[in-house]
């Protein structure tokens, strides 16, 4: 099982972790509600898990321009 992390909006891989050891427990993903989780977490038939989280190119230019926020894929 691996997990991997990507940016939501531009898609970049951001690391992943290969060891069925890494529990989700582990990556602090416990403290999600199960709406974030479903927004967040996919599970893939592999068994591999991806985590969609933002980049700091995406959260920076979020932060500047905020009014992309209301784009559906504001950064692609």
């Amino acid at each position: 099982m691996a997990v991997n992390y990507v940016c939501r909006h531009c898609q970049m891989p951001l690391g992943s972790f290969d060891n069925a050891q890494v529990s989700e427990y582990r990556l602090g993903l416990h403290f999600l509600t199960p709406e974030e989780r479903k927004r967040i977490i996919a599970y893939n038939s592999n068994g591999d898990v991806t985590v969609q989280v933002i980049c700091d190119y995406c959260s920076q230019t979020l932060e500047n321009h905020p009014e992309l926020a209301l784009l559906t894929n504001p950064l692609q």
